[in-house]
């Protein structure tokens, strides 16, 4: 393409001058990979197993690819408050978060974009981070999301990749439309998630006017040691506001703290602003006979069949006092669940148990959760792990192993009896999810969700992006784009050069 640079065309040219066909793809002690898109687990539908070394190689060193810059979500803005219980869930969960109507929990929250740096524009289309650490008698419970109840994928062994994608290319140090698209459309379950981020939804007009929503599949247990499947879904109290292309673009130029500057100034101004916390409810069995895996991330669960069931509210009402402090030095993780909360056998999310973890621990050092952002004041931390780097709670004389003699922390009969036993069965092995359905919900969002100008706008933004991919890619994106609907690739494809409509018309799309 002649309006192309040499930058934009990095990948073609570097594709180009290959002779022969590519490497095998190798852990980084050089061991051939057979299958690189799907993590090991028990059964289709089943846990991932910790014994995939081929996972942990990769998101082991995934984790540790910036210092000290959070690989993703590196901009945010945060913000601390309540979380109020309205109405009573106990017959679903028996944790303390929710054992009586009008406890007030505090609670840290950070937002975030997902793709850019930190110095990067608040107004950029992309995902916003939506993350809510809850200090509970029993601990932290963090409850570690984004604006959007789906993600791209949902397999972990693809997260890198996808990230990579959203980032900046190697060569050129350069945003590549060529890495998004051509990832995007070599893996269809991105559709549903796409389709979301280029309507009106993709910029919203700073954090307090969007939902937030915990996106994975979680579980709770009630005080009878019955479980059930869970998604939480905050409502923004304040209403829904987006922020046109136009708008957004001026601001990302004019002021591109825009988001972090309206919620701190809203704050400031006592208009605090708040969301309505709901779950959804699925029985185990119910689950079981689904014919739509409710532990995939690129689904929501139909709010006709599983309603929304309201829980409480939280308030924003202090600004942090010190940014880094506060903010910067906030780290969420998906592993700090309370009694009474459990994982799924949701992948993306088994896979973030590790990562987030594992990378706070490179970001900040063994003992992050002692800084006061992240220590658990409401309770008593008890346990067998001393000393290491920047460590400030030795525990005093308390013997460091267990079992002792010498009146050292006990196992706790609560948290084992709220700790349910799941039976899992099935063969070893690499599932790879790409074959799944993966256009039926994207569909479903956009003939039934969408207005028929947010159609429009939804063809006008994707064309947008993708007229700066290479012709091969936007062409094959198109006709992926029409099985989410014909009229959103012709839309997209009028927007295209030429020799892309007719590449198209003879393809009798």
């Amino acid at each position: 393409m002649a309006s192309r640079d040499p930058a934009s065309e990095q990948l073609v040219n570097f594709k180009n001058s290959l002779k022969g066909s590519p490497d095998y793809i190798t852990t980084k002690a050089g061991v051939p990979v057979g299958v690189k898109s799907a993590i090991q687990t028990v059964g289709e539908r089943g846990p991932v197993l910790l014994q995939d070394v081929n996972f942990l190689d990769v998101i082991s060193s995934f984790d540790r690819e910036r210092i000290p810059e959070r690989v993703v979500h590196a901009k945010g803005a945060g913000a601390f408050g309540y979380f109020e219980v309205t109405n009573d869930i106990r017959q679903y969960c028996a944790a303390k978060v929710f054992d009586t109507i009008g406890k007030k929990t505090p609670v840290a929250i950070r937002f975030s974009t997902v793709g850019g740096e930190s110095g990067s524009a608040d107004t950029v289309r992309d995902p916003r981070g939506f993350a809510v650490k809850f200090y509970t008698e029993d601990g932290i419970w963090d409850l570690v999301g984004n604006n959007t109840p789906i993600f791209f994928i949902r397999d972990p062994s693809l997260f890198p990749s996808f990230i990579h994608t959203q980032k900046r290319n190697p060569e050129t140090h350069l945003k590549d439309a060529d890495m998004h698209w051509d990832f995007m459309s070599l893996r269809p379950e991105t559709m549903h998630q796409l389709i979301y981020m280029f309507g009106d939804r993709g910029i919203p007009d700073g954090y307090r006017f969007m939902n937030g929503y915990g996106s994975h599949t979680y579980a709770m247990v009630n005080d009878k040691g019955v479980m059930h499947y869970v998604k939480f879904h905050f409502k923004s109290d304040q209403g829904i506001k987006n922020l046109p292309v136009d708008k957004a673009a001026e601001l990302a130029s004019t002021d591109p703290d825009y988001s972090i500057r309206d919620l701190y100034n809203a704050i400031s101004k006592g208009e605090f602003p708040s969301w309505t916390l709901h779950i959804q409810v699925m029985t185990v069995e119910q689950a079981e006979k689904s014919k739509v895996n409710p532990f995939d991330l690129t689904k929501i669960w139909p709010h006709g069949e599983f309603p929304l069931i309201s829980v409480g509210k939280m308030v924003l009402d202090r600004n942090p006092k010190n940014y880094f402090a506060e903010v910067e030095q906030a780290a969420y993780s998906p592993s700090n669940l309370v009694p009474g909360i459990e994982p799924s056998p949701d992948k993306m999310l088994q896979g973030r148990l590790f990562a987030y973890n594992d990378t706070h621990r490179h970001r900040l050092g063994a003992n992050y959760l002692q800084l006061p952002v992240n220590c658990p004041f409401r309770t008593t931390v008890s346990n067998y792990q001393r000393d290491g780097p920047q460590n400030s709670s030795n525990q005093e004389g308390r013997p460091n192993y267990f079992p002792n003699s010498f009146s050292g922390p006990q196992e706790c009969p609560r948290a084992a009896r709220l700790q349910p036993r799941v039976r899992v069965s099935g063969e070893i092995g690499r599932y790879d999810s790409g074959h799944e359905e993966n256009f039926a919900q994207a569909t479903a969002l956009y003939e039934r969700v969408f207005s028929s100008d947010e159609k429009k706008r939804c063809a006008q933004n994707i064309a947008g992006h993708l007229k700066d991919a290479a012709p091969f890619i936007q062409e094959r994106t198109v006709r992926l784009l029409a099985k989410v609907h014909p009229q959103l690739a012709a839309d997209i494809a009028a927007a295209l050069p030429p020799h892309i409509r007719s590449a198209l018309r003879q393809a009798n799309l």
